[in-house]
């Protein structure tokens, strides 16, 4: 079914979308949010102290992360530019299956390379967590990460995050307007974690966990002491019983101090440490892993 004006629909959301290169470690995609610099993108593709942004035209600008948010996984930058072509967005919660799908992205070195589709469902899926996303049948590859998922109109309904069950997952664009509008946030731990069934040391049955496979160096987790093998519980106003519980307690803006319940070594003491987050350092880092 052919859809008028489709090629212009296509080219203003080529316009749009802009071109991430961040720490030396590949290139993804964002959206140009408002007009006077604000572009948004995936949290997994700023990467390290530098952020450079490609508009369609070629011009390039270093961008500075304004918020970054690992649970979300949404990044905000900013550049330093006026009356840029920004995109038009929808309300995700009106989105329904069957409807048409545009996906806009710079995969495998492909600036600008477009991908066509149906919505198949808008809501979690089945082992990643409760968090909703728009599910659409649109072909991804790497490099789309940040860029837009559009509806017929061209309006945003989603930024394209990863691909999960032959699916190409979107956060959906009400979720994007929540987080700008929270303020900056600052979750960043600093460390990589698996989920586990930890036994007790009274015997009585198992009790969930993370366990800490990696900690970045100079993170609030690396200074607060934290070590890989530790097994993070919970804070003091509450035990973990999934990942997400880890992100939620990490949410928040400026500096402020998170207590964490952990083990080392054995289950027969729990310890505690107070962990700083949102120290000035860290604010001025896009690191938020």
């Amino acid at each position: 079914m052919a859809i008028p004006g489709f090629g212009e629909i296509a080219e203003q959301l080529r316009r749009s979308t802009v071109l991430v290169q961040s720490g030396g470690r590949g290139s993804g995609s964002g959206v140009i949010w408002s007009n006077d610099g604000l572009v948004v993108t995936n949290a997994h593709v700023v990467h390290g102290g530098r952020v450079n942004v490609q508009l369609w035209d070629g011009r390039e600008f270093g961008a500075a992360v304004a918020s970054h948010d690992a649970h979300r996984d949404l990044a905000s930058l900013r550049i330093d530019a006026t009356n840029l072509p920004a995109a038009t967005v929808a309300d995700s919660s009106k989105v329904r299956p069957g409807e048409l799908a545009i996906a806009i992205g710079n995969p495998m070195g492909f600036v600008g390379a477009l991908a066509t589709g149906v919505i198949h469902a808008v809501g979690p899926l089945q082992g990643l967590g409760r968090k909703t996303w728009v599910q659409a049948d649109v072909r991804l590859a790497p490099g789309n990460s940040g860029g837009p998922l559009a509806n017929a109109c061209g309006n945003i309904i989603g930024i394209n995050t990863m691909v999960a069950g032959g699916l190409a997952l979107a956060v959906p664009s009400n979720t994007v307007s929540e987080f700008l509008s929270a303020g900056p946030a600052h979750a960043w731990l600093g460390v990589t974690v698996a989920p586990s069934l930890i036994p007790q040391s009274s015997g009585a049955g198992k009790r969930f966990g993370l366990v800490v496979l990696q900690v970045e160096a100079d993170s609030p987790a690396d200074l607060a002491s934290l070590m890989p093998g530790d097994i993070l519980l919970g804070t003091s106003e509450k035990g973990f019983a999934a990942v997400e519980d880890l992100a939620d307690a990490l949410q928040g803006g400026g500096p402020r101090v998170l207590r964490v319940e952990f083990l080392r070594g054995d289950y027969a003491r729990i310890r505690r440490v107070a962990v700083q987050l949102g120290s000035q350092s860290q604010l001025r880092s896009p690191i938020a892993a």
